[in-house]
């Protein structure tokens, strides 16, 4: 599973990393040579960073790598450590399992108005949907860790799926 995870939010993340890369750099060499800008470079940045973001999420939960605040993990007791990473991951995956839900709300609601962005007319449905299915990924992977020790950064070891 965890093979899995890596190959397709990586290579979904990678990919569009890179797209953003490509079109901020023929949108500013037409700006310098043409004189004229990519139409819709800003909107396809922001769908594009959707995408990155959304994509890694998964990775990142399942790294451990998020921003923690952990000056005072090396005074607790390893006992209150486990449980402070159980509580986290149960509240972690049921919200974020709660927010899929919501968006895929959303997105039911976006594709019935037809909501699109303003200058390209873009369907913002499917991103919506996107985001839905990777925080649903992201709250599993956060269940999936609950009856895991937590990261011991001093190690440097991560959390195996």
């Amino acid at each position: 599973m965890k093979k899995l995870l890596e190959l397709s939010c990586g290579l979904l993340s990678g990919t569009a990393l890179f797209a953003i890369m490509a079109l901020t750099f023929f949108d500013v060499l037409g700006r310098k040579f043409l004189s004229n800008s990519i139409p819709g470079s800003l909107e396809l940045t922001e769908l594009l960073m959707v995408v990155v973001i959304f994509g890694a999420l998964p990775l990142v939960s399942a790294r451990g790598e998020h921003v923690e605040f952990d000056s005072l993990d090396p005074y607790l007791p390893a006992w209150l450590r486990r449980l402070q990473a159980v509580v986290v991951n149960l509240l972690c995956g049921v919200v974020l399992l709660l927010l899929a839900w919501l968006m895929w709300r959303t997105g039911d609601q976006f594709l019935a108005s037809h909501e699109t962005t303003a200058q390209l007319g873009i369907l913002k449905a499917p991103f919506i949907y996107g985001m839905a299915v990777l925080c649903g990924a992201t709250g599993v992977v956060h269940l999936l860790l609950l009856g895991q020790a937590p990261v011991d950064r001093a190690e440097g070891e991560g959390v195996a799926l």
